[in-house]
């Protein structure tokens, strides 16, 4: 990895995707073009490129000709806001295989309240199936429908990109509730990281 690109990413923006299972990336928005700097295993793994190949350049590398040029712009446009946005994009492997992506790009802010990273997670969606973005929609808007008011609002703030102190300065709550909160939504919507909890989240609209 080009460590003068990593040395700018956090311990812990790092950690948000080196322990998830799902396939991952982290870009810096503060850098020409947005460029990754940090990317999963299980990222290298779906699209068969190499860390080398991947750090240092815009995620658009994976459209290819038959990549849908208006979701492009929708994820654009929710980046220049920025807020997360999900949709189901054809892309490229490296070996050129096309597949469809569910592809969930969310901001992650720092303390100050300012735009510091996106993470961007990758499914690979199986065709057969019938209306994937439906079913897994319906899915989510059930699973969140069984939160607390107060955990769907800490929910919401979490996909907003917001840390537990900013949630808590929000909601007008201690940190330690914020914590709290959160880990019963995750233990309810059974999520094992912030990063599928985001997913869930922004699959059932909030």
């Amino acid at each position: 990895m080009n460590t003068g690109l990593k040395s700018k990413t956090s311990a812990q923006v790092a950690d948000l995707i080196s322990t998830n299972p799902v396939a991952s990336v982290v870009s810096d928005p503060r850098l020409k073009d947005n460029p990754i700097i940090a990317c999963n295993q299980a990222f290298l793994d779906l699209t068969g490129y190499s860390e080398d190949e991947v750090v240092g350049r815009n995620c658009r590398f994976l459209a290819g000709p038959g990549t849908e040029p208006w979701l492009s712009e929708r994820m654009r446009d929710c980046i220049r806001v920025p807020k997360a946005v999900l949709v189901e994009i054809l892309n490229y492997k490296k070996d050129g295989t096309p597949f469809r992506n569910a592809v969930l790009v969310a901001p992650i802010f720092d303390e100050d309240g300012e735009l510091a990273y996106f993470h961007g997670s990758q499914v690979e969606l199986d065709e057969s199936s019938d209306s994937p973005e439906i079913t897994r929609r319906e899915r989510a808007s059930v699973a969140v429908q069984g939160l607390s008011p107060r955990q769907r609002e800490v929910l919401k703030l979490v996909a907003g990109g917001l840390r537990n102190k900013q949630i808590a300065w929000e909601l007008g709550l201690s940190e330690k509730t914020v914590k709290m909160h959160r880990g019963l939504a995750m233990e309810k919507l059974g999520t094992q990281s912030s990063a599928d909890m985001i997913r869930l989240a922004v699959e059932a609209g909030l």
